[in-house]
């Protein structure tokens, strides 16, 4: 190899470490300069935020607005359980903004040592081996089999739908349930805390649920175990009683 040759090796090797080192100092430019410091996170129930930030900034400068930018543009993030869509704007150089659409679920059954999780028209949407705080375990419906994202088989489809008004009802006047019962009659058991609601069918749910929020509230129950009994509550017939089980 004569000198002119080496000169032009010299050469070549100086300009493609010149290249790397631009690409090195780009990369290390952008990673501080877009780095996400500032995220809101919005219509999460299942997941915390700190949950749906770790799935969304996962992968190669996941924590980076310029790659998120290009990573979610006209996308979505659509394979998280519970959830419809994770919608990512970037609204800043170093902030960006997620919009959680959750999966509308009415509740769940347990059915061979696994938690179906199904929508408001009984449509099978998860499935998970462990059960979700904040969503009711309804007991007493019954079928045989079940398919993903089909109905459940159950003899009163309408079922589910009085499951997402008594949910709705309990939660505007601030009651919690782990369970919701059916019996075979379809007649309705809902445990809040120590005390069980025997609600019979399904008619006038709302005005039963208020009128228990009420009774739950008196000093009489405080500490006591046992069933509250409002099948026959009715505007204008307000008929209830409540059997104790325990006390402390």
């Amino acid at each position: 190899m004569d000198l002119d040759e080496k000169i032009a090796v010299k050469k070549r090797i100086v300009f493609v470490l010149l290249i790397l080192f631009l690409l090195l100092a780009a990369a290390l430019y952008a990673a501080n300069r877009y780095k996400v410091s500032d995220v809101t996170v919005e219509g999460n129930v299942h997941y915390t935020a700190a949950d749906i930030r770790n799935m969304v900034e996962r992968g190669w400068f996941g924590d980076n607005t310029l790659m998120l930018s290009l990573k979610y543009r006209d996308k979505s993030l659509t394979d998280v359980p519970f959830i419809e869509t994770v919608d990512v704007n970037v609204v800043s150089v170093n902030a960006i903004k997620i919009t959680v659409h959750e999966k509308q679920i009415a509740g769940y059954v347990n059915y061979m040592d696994s938690y179906m999780y199904f929508d408001k028209d009984g449509i099978v949407v998860e499935s998970s081996d462990i059960p979700t705080d904040g969503l009711p375990l309804v007991t007493g419906l019954e079928f045989d089999s079940f398919n993903m994202y089909a109905p459940l088989p159950v003899s009163n489809e309408s079922v589910f739908q009085t499951i997402l008004d008594l949910t709705h009802a309990l939660e505007v006047n601030g009651m919690n349930t782990d369970e919701i019962n059916f019996d075979s009659s379809y007649h309705i058991t809902v445990s809040v805390g120590r005390i069980k609601l025997s609600l019979g069918s399904g008619d006038q749910l709302a005005e039963k649920i208020q009128m228990a929020s009420k009774l739950l509230k008196k000093r009489e129950l405080a500490g006591k175990t046992g069933v509250l009994h409002l099948e026959n509550y009715k505007n204008g017939n307000e008929k209830y009683y409540f059997k104790v089980t325990e006390t402390d």
